[in-house]
């Protein structure tokens, strides 16, 4: 077997199940669960339809490329939404979902050969990015988030000796679990890294069409050239409409920038297997090509979060974030794990610890005492839960 496979770290729910394994939820209350950021809302008609109308691409093998209409429609949408123009053929490529091309990606960018090669990333964070690090060969430096900076990652625990054996970074923004979005001013600090240091920056952006405030959350591709960076070198961004569209089974994403990481990222998936779905790729270009369902979808998430963020900050220290579908919010006591084993006890409610989304590093878990919980589900269920948190954080007084 890969010596490799030891070194990952079991998955957060998994920790999770295995943390609660004694716990009897209580028979009183219906579960509801905020632990998994698995979209609820309804999937759009228009997608269904264009799925089940191109069942018949079934019949045939798809080009790992994709169709050029789907990338056609995938550059569109990045220059309606950045105002950035791509190269459809060279700074496009469809993938199945963002999850597995961030992990791919650190297959095709990481020299494992090299001494200390090094991934970094924001912590609490994706736990895709380490594990995809560490199966490259890569050690995974964290930068923790800075509560000061509206839980921003902090970049500048980041040594110098560290950057040097960087080849890869991976920036999410809006950010998992803390929703904190990157200004331009960071942008420009990370690709003035990138240049000195030589390494590729992966922009995780699958959480960027749910926000709050009237302006968009600023991208990866729109920072560089609004920077000059037209041709965004060492820069990828990677995207998804499992958020947007509410599609999370279709595994639908693409990613765009630098042509060169591109033209070995479409050779390592090509002997990868990474292929789209034809009757998938016909669905995509519905969504990607339509923007009211987006709107809608959005002003759901903002009607729900104005009802229960209030709600739950009369008894957690939380507050609306820049963006996403989480909540991040400090528990009395400090102890996240025993705070979500006796919510379930109690009102049968499920969250995630934040300590199981972190490490320990530069002196302490930037995720202990927090607990991330996604509103995906229908506004009056999420309700009910921020009614039974706030009754269970009661009764700790």
């Amino acid at each position: 077997m890969n010596p490799l496979l030891q070194r990952l770290h079991p998955y957060p729910f998994e920790r999770l199940r295995a943390l609660t394994a004694d716990i009897t939820p209580s028979p009183a209350h219906r579960p509801i669960s905020l632990g998994m950021g698995e979209p609820k809302h309804p999937t759009p008609q228009l997608i269904k339809s264009a799925l089940t109308g191109a069942l018949g691409g079934l019949a045939r093998y798809p080009a790992t490329a994709g169709e050029p209409e789907l990338r056609h429609a995938c550059a569109s949408w990045a220059q309606r939404r950045y105002g950035v123009t791509l190269d459809a053929s060279t700074q496009v490529l469809p993938v199945n979902g963002s999850r597995e091309a961030l992990f791919a990606l650190a297959q095709t960018v990481v020299d494992a050969t090299r001494p200390g090669v090094t991934v970094v990333c924001p912590n609490p964070f994706y736990q895709i990015y380490e594990g995809a690090a560490l199966l490259a060969g890569a050690q995974v430096a964290y930068a923790n988030s800075d509560p000061a900076r509206n839980f921003a990652a902090d970049w500048s625990q980041i040594d110098a000796a560290t950057w040097a054996r960087t080849q890869l970074l991976y920036v999410c923004s809006p950010g998992n679990p803390t929703g904190a979005v990157m200004p331009l001013a960071e942008w420009q600090a990370l690709f003035e890294l990138s240049d000195r240091y030589g390494f590729v920056i992966a922009s995780d952006e699958c959480y960027s069409e749910i926000y709050f405030r009237d302006e968009a959350p600023l991208g990866g591709l729109q920072a560089a050239k609004a920077l000059g960076r037209h041709d965004f070198r060492n820069l990828v961004m990677l995207t998804s409409l499992s958020k947007r569209s509410n599609v999370p089974g279709m595994r639908s994403g693409f990613v765009a920038g630098d042509a060169a990481v591109l033209k070995n990222f479409l050779l390592y998936r090509t002997y990868h297997g990474s292929a789209m779905n034809p009757a998938v790729q016909a669905a995509s270009i519905a969504a990607w090509n339509d923007e009211a369902h987006v709107v809608a979808n959005r002003e759901q998430y903002r009607a729900k979060f104005a009802q229960v963020t209030p709600l739950l900050a009369s008894a957690l220290d939380v507050r609306l974030p820049d963006a996403s579908f989480y909540l991040w919010a400090a528990v009395p006591g400090g102890d996240d794990i025993a705070f979500a084993g006796g919510l379930l006890a109690q009102y049968n409610v499920a969250v995630l610890p934040g300590s199981l989304l972190a490490r320990d590093a530069h002196g302490h878990n930037p995720g202990a005492g927090r607990i991330r919980m996604a509103l995906v589900a229908e506004t009056a269920e999420c309700l009910e839960a921020a009614q039974r948190i706030v009754a269970y954080t009661g009764s700790l007084s």
